[in-house]
């Protein structure tokens, strides 16, 4: 990821000083993988690194954005203009942009043109929510720079639209929630049918590593949105609104569905279980039992939701060998991107470069540790 001082100031974009800011940061996701758009539980937590816009309005309709991040499909960022209204899909990372312009409007938020430069040291694709702090943070510089009446929870259902609409990635509410609500060193217990939240701290003796596998992933194509619509039509079939409306003694009816529906309702159900299950081994300060959880549901997404890959398996593989580490699983979609690392505190960093190393060697990949990230990082 290029840093903040490889675009140009905002006086130097523009002209003028920028009147407004926004930030937010992204997120690992402990446990709770693909639940919540079937309306269950996730534990996500907030990562030191950010996406950070600087804003200013406009007297007309002109939208003017810079940036040196790239985008969720691999572009290298750049300058880019559109006017309000005009939005339409299909120019990288700008897409992100004119769907929070889109998704404000349609919720009834007017804003005017505005110039807005855009820095991030969130890597896209790494499964750390990328996407998901960037349109948070340009809502947040927007709410600043316009007046929006629009609180955090709020704010965060207009990210996820952005998303769902223009963008056309089918996210739930889980990214943009996080980037909102999640701190550092605590588990965002999020029920994302009710919205009730609480933070949950970790053990006193744990601590988050994220190793990123070299391979990027993108929500907006591919696999995650036929997961999404696999998950629906199992609703179809078994008579229910969202998965979360299921129970484990439901499982033997789910299972009889064709392949691989009761596969992909088998994970659903087991993750909510295993997310609850988590929640009360960090309140009892038992990081032992959250790992082995964690390791569990790596297994079912990996063979029940199939969305893990040769690379992710290959990680927690070797982080289960590591006397370090608690457990350990994907996080974000898959299908490439992140593993997170519950480990003994004090012991992430060294913990994530032994097995950095060992995954460089076997698989040929350039992994990066991203928590805690590298001293003198941006």
């Amino acid at each position: 990821m290029v840093g903040a001082g490889h675009v140009p100031r905002f006086e130097a974009l523009y002209g003028r000083p920028p009147t407004a800011t926004g930030e937010a940061h992204g997120r690992a996701n402990l446990i709770g993988e693909h639940t919540d758009y079937n309306g269950g539980y996730v534990l996500p937590t907030a990562v030191p690194q950010r996406t950070r816009v600087e804003l200013a309005p406009r007297t007309d309709g002109l939208v003017q954005a810079a940036t040196d991040a790239p985008g969720a499909g691999g572009d290298r960022g750049g300058a880019a203009a559109y006017a309000l209204g005009s939005e339409a899909r299909g120019r990288g990372w700008l897409d992100y942009v004119q769907g929070v312009t889109l998704a404000l409007r349609e919720a009834g938020h007017a804003t005017g043109g505005f110039d807005a430069r855009v820095t991030s040291d969130l890597p896209a694709g790494a499964g750390l929510s990328s996407s998901a702090a960037l349109t948070v943070g340009l809502l947040r510089a927007l709410r600043a720079a316009f007046g929006l009446d629009l609180a955090d929870v709020p704010l965060a259902r207009v990210a996820q639209a952005a998303e769902n609409g223009l963008v056309g990635a089918r996210v739930g509410i889980l990214d943009p929630i996080a980037c909102t609500l999640a701190e550092e060193g605590s588990g965002l217990f999020l029920d994302t049918r009710s919205l009730a939240w609480e933070l949950v701290p970790l053990p006193a003796d744990a601590a988050v590593g994220v190793l990123h596998s070299g391979v990027a992933h993108d929500h907006a194509h591919g696999g995650y949105n036929a997961r999404r619509a696999e998950c629906e039509r199992a609703c179809e079939l078994l008579g229910v609104s969202e998965l979360r409306d299921l129970a484990p003694d439901d499982l033997p009816r789910a299972e009889r569905l064709p392949e691989p529906l009761g596969r992909r309702v088998r994970h659903v159900v087991t993750e909510n279980a295993r997310v609850l299950e988590t929640v009360a081994a960090f309140r009892a300060g038992d990081a032992a039992r959250a790992g082995r959880l964690f390791l569990a549901s790596h297994r079912s997404l990996r063979d029940d939701y199939e969305v893990s890959t040769t690379e992710l398996d290959l990680i927690v593989a070797l982080a289960s060998e590591d006397d370090a580490v608690h457990g350990a699983r994907l996080t974000g979609g898959g299908f490439g991107g992140s593993v997170v690392m519950l480990v003994r505190a004090g012991e992430a960093a060294a913990a994530g470069r032994r097995i950095a190393a060992t995954y460089a060697r076997r698989s040929g990949r350039t992994p990066a540790v991203l928590v805690p990230p590298e001293r003198g990082a941006e």
